[in-house]
């Protein structure tokens, strides 16, 4: 008995160190092929291009040192000019609060149309997720462009695009919540005679609805930064106006417009958290 046991031991190991070793080789290969792909780009990179990118990684500090010069030489002028771009700032605040809304809402209803646990039909499931993947398939500022040549230059093609990206992206987090949540009360409330609709308002989104919450403060601190991006495309905003002092060489006014983002992304990275933290009863930061 001792020795098949001591054999079955020696056997598991063996097998244990063969995949250990597997693994190790796998690892190996895996980080060469992204070292063979990344020098391949630079090779490529470096014949496609009329410069040198080697003479262009000797520049990649001149744009930051003409930036902090400039203001330097400016003095505490450039800490005045906060005040005159937070009006822009507010406007890129207010595109992604209420974009973000509308995709959180759209997400909600989608989501419940793609949990496989509240919708025996399989064709609406596929039919939403497939949306779903869609609509989060491409990036804002792509969705942005096209409509930007549409619609012409101002926040409402970047709301849109902002909205139909959150809705593909929240959509799928939710879905994911909604199918794993208890469906002992939806149960519970079917045996009691209550239709669909009823199970999903009293036994499924009082569940899940913390952690959609959760999700959709997260997802508003990344579509500020998205509008901000895309007022680099002519969607308005604090982005625009960075923009336009990148352009015109305006130290100070870059430097004014860059502490107001950091200060922004900061507060509401930390507010976020906080509320995350308050909703799903996690450990305050």
């Amino acid at each position: 008995m001792t020795t098949t046991t001591e054999n079955s031991v020696d056997v598991y190991l063996e097998r244990l160190h063969a995949q250990a070793k597997t693994r190790a080789l796998y690892t190996v290969i895996f980080i060469g092929a992204i070292v063979f792909v990344i020098t391949s780009g630079v090779i490529f990179s470096e014949e496609q291009n009329a410069g040198s990118l080697s003479r262009g990684l000797d520049q990649f500090w001149d744009f930051p040192t003409d930036l902090f010069s400039g203001a330097w030489a400016a003095g505490w002028d450039w800490f005045g000019l906060v005040g005159i771009y937070t009006p822009e700032l507010f406007r890129t605040i207010n595109l992604a609060l209420f974009s973000t809304a509308l995709g959180f809402i759209c997400a909600v209803f989608l989501s419940l149309f793609a949990s496989t646990n509240l919708i025996s039909n399989g064709w609406v499931v596929s039919l939403t997720r497939r949306t779903l993947d869609v609509l989060r398939s491409f990036p804002e500022l792509v969705i942005a462009i096209a409509l930007l040549f549409l619609m012409g230059k101002g926040e409402l093609p970047a709301l849109i695009a902002i909205w139909l990206h959150t809705v593909g992206a929240l959509g799928k987090l939710f879905s994911e919540a909604v199918e794993n949540c208890d469906m002992k009360p939806v149960e519970g409330l079917q045996s009691a005679g209550a239709g669909w609709w009823q199970r999903v308002r009293f036994g499924v989104l009082p569940q899940v609805l913390p952690l959609f919450f959760s999700y959709g403060i997260l997802r508003l601190e990344i579509n500020v930064r998205a509008s901000t991006i895309l007022g680099f495309v002519g969607a308005g905003g604090i982005g625009e106006a960075l923009k336009t002092n990148i352009s015109w060489s305006y130290e100070p006014d870059i430097m004014a417009i860059m502490a107001l983002l950091v200060i922004t992304i900061t507060t509401l990275d930390y507010l976020s958290t906080y509320v995350r933290n308050k909703l799903i009863g996690g450990i305050q930061l």
